[in-house]
């Protein structure tokens, strides 16, 4: 199934997708809902981010050619970090250059969306706390974060986690190709299985840490090819099975 937020009437709802018609839902799809009006066109609705998380949890240097080209080793344990709920944007919605940043990067990710709590979960019970996947762009101001020695502010500006178009559920996320696009022309492309960490093991070693809620959100790291955006350009992460996820860049 394929779920997603839109906006209809200067309403905001979850709803799903079949045969390019949207069906709204309430009150949401992290447990039992209800069909609420009928199908109306995709292309009659604005689509939103596709969920609202309380957190998002980004994993850094998950992929090993990634490690490679950022010269750094392959870690022992997930390294993980926070982008706050407030740097979520949606598909088509703008990323906004910073002015304290003169390089800001397109990291294309995919993005595991939790069902429900999640505590101390197995890696074998890890999927069924998983409500499906999405594209995911953890945009990095480069610069800053050489400079600050840690993560937050490079990743943390508003605009800076691009999620979407939609979730999908019942993705096999152990061989997807994921691809990103700047101005068409193709600059990063790698595989899940490439993962240093996969879906399963990251459930389960997150949520030994922290308490995952319905709706939170999973970057699970960024193949090979990261680089800059320039104000003007535009970036499409393609991830297979899902979709696309674009955006333009725009001046502060």
């Amino acid at each position: 199934m394929i779920f997603l937020r839109f906006e209809s009437y200067g309403e905001a709802q979850y709803g799903f997708i079949d045969r390019h018609q949207v069906t709204a839902i309430s009150p949401h799809p992290f447990g039992a809902y209800e069909e609420t009006e009928e199908p109306v066109p995709l292309a009659d609705v604005r689509i939103l981010p596709p969920v609202l998380p309380t957190k998002i949890v980004a994993v850094g240097v998950n992929y090993m050619a990634h490690a490679k080209e950022m010269g750094q080793d392959l870690p022992a344990e997930p390294l993980i970090f926070l982008k706050p709920a407030s740097s979520v944007i949606g598909s088509l919605d703008p990323i906004i250059y910073p002015k304290m940043s003169s390089r800001v990067d397109h990291e294309a990710e995919l993005a595991v969306v939790i069902k429900k709590r999640a505590k101390n979960v197995s890696e074998a019970q890890a999927l069924d706390f998983v409500l499906g996947c999405t594209c995911f762009n953890d945009v990095t101001a480069r610069d800053l974060q050489k400079k600050d020695g840690q993560w937050t502010r490079a990743k943390g500006f508003d605009t800076f986690s691009s999620i979407g178009p939609w979730i999908v559920t019942d993705l096999d996320t152990s061989n997807l190709v994921i691809e990103c696009y700047l101005n068409g022309v193709l600059k990063q492309k790698g595989t899940t299985r490439d993962m240093v960490f996969n879906v399963p093991q990251l459930v389960s070693y997150i949520s030994s840490i922290m308490t995952l809620e319905p709706g939170d959100v999973i970057a699970t790291g960024t193949p090979p090819g990261i680089g800059p955006m320039q104000v003007g350009d535009r970036v499409d992460v393609n991830i297979e099975g899902i979709g696309v996820l674009s955006n333009s860049v725009l001046g502060s």
